[in-house]
């Protein structure tokens, strides 16, 4: 190796590290703003109580529902309801968390096009700020969790839990709500009145179809489908078959779709460890072709300059 290429390929890996540092350095940045953003600034503790008050609530009347309509049978379903409840506030905090972060910075505070013009990469920023808004569902997740052991009464046993379905399950699954984001960001850089809303709706429809709170065997047959190609439903299953293993399933069952397509009632481990992979990736490259399309032609129809009065 000749000293101007050994020259050139220390350079190359200093220019790596750099550019790594640089990353690094943005995202930690937005991440910063966005609590504060997401905070406006207040009390970490009063901001956090705010919080959580939201998905624990919801989880109770749920669990009261289940418990008046369904009275001491209904009861066997509390963990199903309660996970279900608690993991769909991560949900919709990581989707609208990085499309609203392109909303206030164009609608609210006008400086999305000064963002963008900025040294630093404009994706990592953006998932920086939206990292805040993720943090705040994690939160709930937990609290909604511990509040149904202690409280409610759900069953749990910490020798039983399935340890390696849980960490591909939480890998994973954070993966494809980071995914979920970046498409709804995408979508929302097009789009114009009313904008606001689109992340809570996406979310919401599906709500419907990933068996959150409900199995997808309440659904019909021809809709079932649907649910399974989408990774926050085999997610979700996870989650709850590695905290209470032999609980009720969320996909499978007799004469569901899932059994006609596989041929047996129910997933089993290895079955949603793959298919999480599998839809994780998939959605994952799709939500990052659809921004970087989205992005394309924002700059050349000049949204970034305009703001919709929404």
């Amino acid at each position: 190796m000749t000293a101007g290429a050994a020259t050139t390929g220390r350079e190359a890996g200093v220019s790596s590290r750099g550019r790594i540092s640089d990353l690094v350095r943005s995202f930690t940045v937005a991440a910063r703003l966005g609590w504060a953003l997401e905070a406006n600034w207040t009390d970490p503790l009063l901001f956090f109580i705010y919080s959580v008050a939201k998905p624990l609530s919801s989880a109770l009347i749920l669990v009261f529902m289940l418990e008046v309509i369904g009275g001491p049978a209904g009861r066997s379903l509390r963990p199903f309801v309660v996970v279900g409840s608690a993991l769909w506030t991560f949900v919709v905090s990581g989707i609208s968390g990085l499309a609203w972060a392109i909303l206030e910075d164009r609608e609210r505070y006008r400086v999305l096009k000064y963002v963008y013009v900025s040294p630093s990469d404009f994706l990592v920023v953006l998932m920086g700020r939206g990292v805040a808004r993720v943090a705040v569902g994690l939160a709930g997740v937990v609290i909604t969790l511990l509040v149904g052991v202690t409280v409610l009464g759900v069953t749990f046993d910490l020798a039983t839990v399935d340890w390696g379905l849980l960490a591909i399950s939480t890998v994973f699954g954070l993966v494809s709500i980071v995914a979920l984001g970046i498409l709804m960001a995408g979508i929302c850089i097009q789009t114009r009145q009313e904008s606001w809303s689109y992340p809570e709706a996406f979310a919401g429809a599906l709500f419907l179809i990933t068996g959150a709170v409900f199995p997808l065997i309440v659904l019909p047959v021809v809709i079932q489908p649907i649910g399974l190609l989408m990774p926050l439903t085999w997610w979700i299953a996870g989650v709850r078959q590695s905290l209470f293993p032999g609980g009720v399933d969320s996909i499978g069952g007799p004469g569901s779709a899932f059994e006609s397509i596989f041929g047996h009632a129910h997933p089993g481990t290895g079955e949603i460890a793959l298919a999480l992979l599998v839809t994780s990736a998939v959605v994952t490259l799709a939500a990052l072709a659809v921004f970087r399309w989205s992005d394309r032609r924002a700059k050349q129809a000049g949204l970034y300059d305009q703001t919709s009065g929404s």
